[in-house]
Parts: C-alpha cells; structure tokens; sequence
C-alpha cells in the first residue's frame, strides 16, 4: 500500500473516529434507550478502560526503555501491544458511551476545577493522538525510522498524557457513579 493511500485511510479513520465519539458524546444517539435493556457487562467497562489505559501506560514507558537500550525488536513487540490495548480501549469506550450512561462528576471546589482540567486536556489531546498514533505506527513498521522518530516527538508524550489521565479521570470520577 502506497502512504498517499495510507494516509487517507488513517484520515478517513481519525475522522470516523471522532465523529462517532462526539456523536457518543454528546448523547444524540443512544443504543439502548432504556437502562434495563444495558447488559450488565456494560457497566464494568469504565473499571477495564482504565485498566488498559494504565496497562498502556507501562507499555508506553517499556517502548521507550527497549528503544533507548536499542532493542528494536522488543520495542515493536510492545508497541504492536500497546496498539493492539489501545484499540481495545477505544472499542470498549465505544460500547460504553452507545448506552446513553451518564456519568457526572460530584466534586466541589478547587479538586473540580482540577478534575474537568485534566478531563478537557485528556479529550482534546485523545482526539489529536489518534492519528498521530496511526502515523507513527505506520512509520514504525515500514522502517522508515527517521519519519517514525519525528512522528514520535509529539505523538509519545501526547499518548502517555491521554493513557495516564484516563486513569486518573476513572479513579477521580468512579465514586459518583450511580449504576
């Protein structure tokens, strides 16, 4: 596959993506209407997001460990984990906000203003990592090294702000829940 085809398609799926998410979001479309209807599973995917983001997390730092020792072998594999975690998050946050749940945060005071601080820099850059991630991984796995290193810059601290913030909602967040 040529990269003009590669990058459309890692476009079209960024935009796909992020429609679907804010469409989630922002409740227009909801796939089960009543709360009875939600199989119960659904309701532990908030506490398995956060897993996989913090299990991401590691991952992200052992890339970056094996690629600094110049283990490229050992890099990839963990990258191709930590994509493949990653993927899994993003399905399973899929799942989650289709079934119109609402969760709000019941802070008060100056922990608030920290909580939805670090929820709206988490949203923002999740929407931006994407295709950032998509690109470097791409890069990374045709060898073309140099691309992939530039890409890298901005894609790694991004991606392990998102994956560590999202635990750090989850935990904030989990004691309002109210399912």
């Amino acid at each position: 596959m040529n990269d003009k085809l590669t990058s459309r398609i890692i476009t079209i799926i960024s935009i796909v993506v992020l429609i679907v998410v804010v469409v989630l979001q922002s409740k227009i479309l909801n796939v089960f209407p009543d709360k009875g209807s939600i199989p119960s599973w659904v309701f532990s995917l908030p506490k398995l997001n956060a897993i996989l983001n913090g299990t991401c997390s590691v991952l992200l730092l052992l890339s970056l460990y094996f690629i600094k020792k110049k283990n490229i072998q050992a890099h990839k594999k963990v990258n191709i984990l930590t994509f493949i975690l990653s993927s899994l998050f993003l399905v399973s946050y899929i799942i989650f906000h289709a079934t119109g749940i609402k969760t709000t945060y019941g802070g008060e005071g100056s922990i608030r203003i920290v909580y939805y601080f670090i929820l709206i820099t988490h949203i923002i850059l999740a929407a931006i990592v994407l295709p950032l991630v998509l690109f470097s991984f791409q890069k990374g796995i045709q060898m073309q090294v140099e691309s992939h290193k530039k890409l890298v810059r901005w894609t790694y601290p991004i991606w392990l702000y998102v994956t560590i913030t999202g635990v750090i909602v989850y935990v904030m967040i989990s004691p309002y829940y109210s399912f």
